[in-house]
């Protein structure tokens, strides 16, 4: 584990001093107090629904109607929160900037990127951010639904630097991004803090991350700072045991074991899907057996959600076939705009089980969540709560085919490890058949006995997951496996 060197100390950025947040009945954080010097960068970890989120949205003066914010937020010497709606819309983006963790919800969907990008820095710096992100120029005419999750992650950083901001706050950015375009992403953000001087507070469930970007790191755990202090430190020996548990679940799991499988129920032959002539995916063939589990792992943009999307039904080819025997439930990527926003959850959920109300509560549960959580509405939970719910809602209907598109990206580290444990368990007790669409080669290890690689449109190899990860014959899945960040 490694971390940068502090910088040394200057000018006071961001003063933050006794925040709370609370709704009319419940205080949700509850007197933190930190600071950021200019060039600073600082790491905030803990659970989903643990604060994080909330106390970046309160430095932005973006928290919903409903929740009211206390203490003092100094930026450069003004206090934010004594100042008008108007004032702070001319802060935001030119001096604090925020890079949000769900992009679906950030972008209008309506509206091309390129145009989307000039709206932040004008027409003429279009094509510089977009390279700057490590995206082509071409991409520019396109809504944010054709590109991958990745991809509009990647534009929303694009939008986020464009104007040089002073403070620039990362909730999960890199969540959606595949090894490759994360070590470049967190390069373009090390560079850009360390050459204009830029405050970073980085949000993050991540802990290798943090390591990597972040020598100071503050631990956050129902709405409270519980540990602080330098990240080398608390990360190899955690004082507080909430700590210690995020280490500990961070760590690989056990491998997974083989199960019998049967016949196919997934066959894919020459499969082709072209989008304005460029192929998303490109002449795959593929066979999954009932029962088996199949990771499927490659870069943002190698075609993994475009096959998904093609198995289930809600795409259609451009060329060969697809048969599936049995029915398919889909867990999507981004959590947010996949639930109706009017339908309480257990509504949500009872939707896919016909109103069986005693399931709804037993899938809910078993993803991690409580029984209170089922009369609530999907803009009351965090990110991670709600990719939880999602999970819930596609077992519910006790599908045959469970396609699962990076259903624990968005998750904690310990409440990732309660998910998978969900899936695998649920699996075994239904007889399931997993297709698992992940970036993280921890969690395929820990899922999925067989392993199938994809770039470029293209299945360039597939075999026994320890076999395939451990000796790569493919130079794209050495690149995959050697560039995870590790504690």
């Amino acid at each position: 584990m490694s971390s940068i060197p502090a910088p040394p100390g200057g000018r006071v950025v961001l003063n933050v001093s006794d925040l709370r947040i609370s709704t009319r009945d419940e205080e949700l954080v509850r007197g933190i107090s930190f600071q950021l010097e200019a060039g600073e960068r600082l790491g905030i970890i803990g659970e989903s629904g643990s604060g994080k989120t909330l106390t970046a949205l309160a430095l932005m003066g973006l928290l919903d109607d409903h929740l009211h914010a206390s203490g003092t937020i100094t930026f450069d010497g003004t206090d934010l929160q004594g100042l008008s709606d108007r004032r702070l819309r001319r802060i935001r983006g030119k001096h604090i900037a925020m890079i949000f963790q769900e992009p679906m919800t950030a972008l209008d969907p309506l509206m091309r990127i390129g145009r989307q990008i000039a709206e932040a820095a004008g027409r003429s710096r279009v094509d510089e951010l977009l390279n700057a992100v490590q995206l082509p120029p071409e991409l520019a005419s396109r809504y944010p639904l054709e590109l991958s999750g990745g991809q509009r992650q990647r534009v929303l950083i694009a939008m986020a630097i464009a104007g040089d901001p002073d403070l620039l706050i990362c909730d999960e950015p890199t969540t959606a991004l595949d090894v490759d375009v994360q070590d470049q992403i967190l390069s373009l953000l090390e560079t850009l803090a360390d050459s204009r001087k830029m405050a970073l507070l980085f949000v993050t469930h991540d802990l290798a991350v943090i390591s990597r970007m972040c020598p100071e790191v503050v631990v956050m755990r129902d709405g409270e700072i519980v540990e602080r202090g330098a990240t080398r430190e608390v990360l190899s020996a955690p004082a507080h045991d909430y700590t210690a548990r995020l280490v500990e679940s961070s760590q690989p799991g056990p491998a997974a074991v083989a199960r019998p499988v049967g016949e196919p129920v997934v066959e894919i032959s020459q499969l082709k899907r072209t989008y304005r002539g460029v192929p998303a995916v490109d002449g795959v063939d593929l066979q999954v057996r009932r029962g088996e589990r199949l990771g499927l792992v490659g870069g943002s943009g190698s075609g993994k959600t475009t096959l998904l999307r093609l198995i289930a039904g809600l795409d259609d080819p451009t060329d060969g076939t697809v048969n599936v025997r049995g029915g398919v439930q889909m867990v999507f990527q981004d959590p947010y705009s996949s639930l109706n926003p009017r339908l309480s959850i257990e509504r949500s959920i009872a939707e896919a089980c016909d109103g069986d109300r005693d399931w709804v509560r037993e899938v809910i549960t078993a993803v991690g969540g409580t029984p209170d959580w089922l009369q609530r509405f999907p803009h009351e939970f965090s990110g991670g709560q709600r990719q939880r719910i999602s999970i819930a809602r596609a077992l519910a209907a006790r599908p045959e085919i469970l396609l699962a598109d990076e259903p624990v990206s968005a998750l904690d580290v310990s409440v990732r490890a309660q998910v998978l444990d969900a899936l695998n368990a649920l699996v075994d007790d239904y007889g399931l058949t997993l297709i698992f669409v992940t970036h993280d080669l921890s969690v395929v290890r820990e899922v999925c006995p067989e392993i199938a690689v994809m770039h470029d449109g293209q299945l360039v190899e597939r075999g026994e997951t320890a076999d395939v990860l451990d000796h790569p014959q493919h130079d794209y899945t050495r690149r995959l496996r050697d560039g995870v960040l590790t504690l």
